[in-house]
């Protein structure tokens, strides 16, 4: 079968005016498009980058959901109350309340969605910080971020969506009365003006922008991060630009699973270690609950002042993370006969690590982690040669600070007022995930939210 290519509009077509622009070709600016496209507006979608997805297409691990159909198929009953509140707890309570019941309630709707638009993610794993398999993901296991950028655009595609990209937005142009009505574009067939009745801001995050991390976050400034190069905060300075509010800026995610020894920096998805990996340090022995939220698994690495850690997993983890065999093309994996083996390989305890694994394997049998209370991602040991590992580090990941919206994902001013015209989903928007972003809950949000503001533009237009 050959690979989908999507075809991005030549900048001569891009027209005067559409009823919304979106800013941004990720999962968000995407879900958007299609859903105000099919309740009846006439959308353009802008990508400053050449290559459309954003930090979507980087996402491993699956999207979180409860109460979903899914979830019932598998034989597992969910809650969205518990996962309001391990969300919650999870972003040390620092979560924005309406956002986050929003998110959950929608949860469900958004992986059914997908499903109408023949999106299937009908297998299920589990994340840190959660008590029940909710990850969503696709039954060949295929990295979540990719696969559901590329049918997306595919649903874009058959709709005639126009996605243009190596288009800049300078700039959000105002009326009279402050109502945002277009933007300026930069494109290959000069500065554009574009005019329109809403605007999205689907821009991602500033994982990457060194300006804005040195600014907030000046402990992190020499972090390596595992977002694209486009993660500028692009959005961010666009809604400023209009008096938006900004919120949480110095709330960013360290991601404990990075392989940073190479000038690219690769995300190791969560869904390793959520099918059954651990981690060890150089003496061979584990240290902390591998499953525990990215902020305590982050510092907990950082804490060993070891140069990182490894990830251990065998064939049988192997098998349920088909992002390994990614992570192996590209020459991140260690490969070991045995454990003895893979140790020497490493640069770890050998005997330590024999022994680590054993009682590690024992406690999987049991169900119960006597060392460091780990009760998920327990379903199979590691016990099924060849035996494999990962040198991690942690790694600026995620932004959880961004632009102050409402869950209608209205834009709101440094006053507590809606910008009328203007929206924002995904990563550039800030309150949903507190202070720590739960594994699985980014491209939820993506759909999530970028479905509502689609529904939201929609209504906003037709109410005018």
């Amino acid at each position: 079968m050959a690979k989908f290519i999507f075809q991005t509009k030549d900048a001569a077509e891009l027209k005067p005016e559409y009823d919304a622009v979106i800013i941004g070709s990720g999962g968000t600016g995407i879900s958007a498009a299609i859903q105000a496209h099919e309740l009846g507006l006439n959308v353009v979608v802008l990508e400053k980058n050449e290559a459309l997805g954003g930090n979507t297409n980087k996402a491993s691990s699956g999207m979180n959901a409860s109460e979903s159909n899914v979830q019932y198929q598998h034989g597992i009953i969910d809650h969205n109350e518990d996962f309001y509140k391990e969300t919650m707890k999870g972003g040390g309570l620092m979560n924005d309340p309406s956002m986050l019941r929003f998110f959950v309630d929608h949860s469900a709707a958004a992986i059914s969605w997908l499903k109408d638009h023949d999106i299937v993610v009908n297998d299920l794993t589990i994340t840190g910080g959660m008590s029940r398999k909710r990850c969503h993901r696709p039954a060949n296991f295929a990295p979540i971020g990719a696969f559901l950028e590329t049918n997306l655009l595919k649903v874009a595609d058959k709709e005639d969506i126009p996605v243009f990209n190596n288009s800049r937005v300078t700039k959000l142009i105002q009326n009279s009365d402050k109502k945002v009505t277009g933007v300026e574009v930069e494109t290959n067939d000069g500065v554009k003006q574009v005019n329109a009745k809403a605007v999205l801001l689907a821009t991602g995050g500033y994982g990457a922008a060194k300006d804005i991390i040195a600014k907030y976050r000046p402990d992190l400034a020499d972090y390596k991060t595992t977002n694209q190069a486009g993660a500028t905060g692009d959005g961010l300075k666009l809604a400023e630009s209009v008096n938006g509010q900004l919120v949480q800026m110095n709330l960013i995610q360290v991601h404990p699973t990075a392989q940073t020894d190479n000038s690219r920096v690769f995300l190791i998805g969560e869904a390793v270690r959520g099918e059954g990996a651990i981690l060890v340090n150089k003496a061979g022995k584990r240290f902390v609950n591998e499953l525990n939220t990215r902020k305590i698994v982050s510092n907990a690495i950082t804490n060993l002042h070891e140069d990182g850690a490894y990830l251990i997993f065998d064939q049988g983890i192997r098998n349920h993370v088909k992002a390994v065999d990614f992570y192996d093309s590209v020459g991140l994996v260690e490969h070991g006969d045995s454990l003895k083996d893979l140790a020497e390989k490493i640069g770890v305890n050998a005997a330590n690590l024999v022994d680590t694994v054993s009682t590690w394997n024992k406690e999987v049998e049991a169900d119960h982690d006597s060392e460091f209370g780990r009760t998920t991602g327990m379903d199979r040991g590691i016990t099924e040669g060849p035996f494999f590992a990962i040198h991690v580090h942690p790694a600026i990941h995620y932004t959880m600070g961004g632009i102050h919206i409402n869950p209608n994902t209205e834009v709101l001013d440094t006053n507590g007022n809606v910008i009328s015209g203007l929206y924002a989903a995904g990563e550039v928007s800030g309150g949903l995930h507190g202070n720590n972003r739960i594994g699985g809950n980014s491209i939820a949000e993506t759909v999530i939210f970028g479905r509502q503001a689609g529904i939201k533009m929609t209504e906003f237009i037709r109410n005018k």
